[in-house]
């Protein structure tokens, strides 16, 4: 322990870190708090000299909001959908990246490539990937396509309006999805690798003298000795799941959904930035005090039922 006398040194080279997360952190959770509760609260209007009253009624306006639903279906949606497929996939990969010994460190280096790329910047190349070049004059899709499309033709298929206007919710969903697993992989994977790289190599020894097959050893060992990091993805990943924005803005742009059908594909975040945009922070407050409280219950279910499965 620190000596009383020279506590205050200590307490001088933690004030930075102690002022930064007051600033940054503390205050403008307490202030968010603050807003959620004054009804109809504007920041520009409180600068004139406005007065709100104390309530709930921005959570009540908050929900009652005609496309709150679907904000929040949209969000539970995607992770549902995403979280199960991604970490199953990173498992499979980190599996396998562990039992290749030839070339491990430059196939590890190519799968987190994704994870320090911005995110807007993957948006915008799946956006290409998936789009529809151009339409002819007077109407009609063009016979230029997307990497995907081309790919589809390729296998005899008809191409798809995956984002264009005009598409369907479905294509638009499962593109989201397959950018979402696919940028939730790296850190997956990172994770789960390091964590088969600490299991004791007894246990795999021991199954190989009793000639067990590897899908009983991967059932059996690596699961089980590996549930701590799934554990800790698959919460992780919820919580990130239910934070989506930057992917659907990167691939659909600022109208979160085709151009015949603006915010088809807006999240609880969007909702929270378009009321900061519309200048109602109050509402803006609430929803993202109404997402927190769902993120919590999720997290402390996931945690609970996760529980019985994990082995220390």
């Amino acid at each position: 322990m620190v000596d009383s006398k020279q506590q205050w040194k200590a307490w001088l080279y933690l004030s930075p870190a102690i002022v930064l997360l007051l600033v940054f952190t503390a205050w403008p959770i307490i202030n968010t708090l603050r807003m959620a509760f004054l009804e109809n609260y504007s920041g520009l209007q409180e600068i004139g000299g406005a007065t709100f009253n104390f309530g709930i009624g921005n959570f009540l306006t908050v929900i009652k909001y005609k496309k709150f639903l679907q904000c929040l279906s949209n969000t539970v949606g995607l992770c549902i959908t995403t979280v199960p497929i991604s970490t199953i996939l990173a498992l499979l990969i980190a599996v396998a990246l562990n039992s290749i010994k030839p070339l491990q460190k430059i196939l590890q280096t190519i799968f987190f490539l994704p994870y320090v790329t911005n995110s807007i910047a993957i948006g915008m190349v799946f956006a290409a990937m998936f789009n529809i070049i151009g339409l002819r004059p007077g109407g009609g899709y063009a016979d230029t396509w997307g990497i995907i499309n081309l790919a589809i033709q390729a296998f005899g298929g008809e191409p798809i309006n995956w984002i264009n206007a005009g598409s369907n919710y479905g294509p638009n969903i499962i593109v989201m999805i397959v950018y979402i697993v696919w940028n939730a992989l790296p850190f997956k994977i990172l994770v789960l690798l390091g964590g088969l790289q600490s299991i004791n190599k007894q246990y795999y020894d021991a199954a190989k003298v009793d000639s067990t097959s590897r899908t009983r050893v991967f059932a059996r060992i690596t699961v089980p000795l590996l549930s701590p990091m799934l554990a800790y993805v698959i919460i992780t990943g919820f919580i990130g799941g239910f934070k989506e924005y930057s992917s659907i803005i990167g691939i659909f742009g600022e109208n979160m959904g085709p151009a015949h059908d603006a915010g088809r594909l807006n999240t609880m975040v969007g909702f929270v930035y378009d009321a900061l945009e519309r200048d109602f922070q109050g509402r803006a407050s609430a929803a993202a005090l109404i997402l927190f409280g769902i993120i919590l219950l999720v997290t402390l279910f996931n945690n609970h039922v996760i529980k019985r499965f994990t082995h220390y």
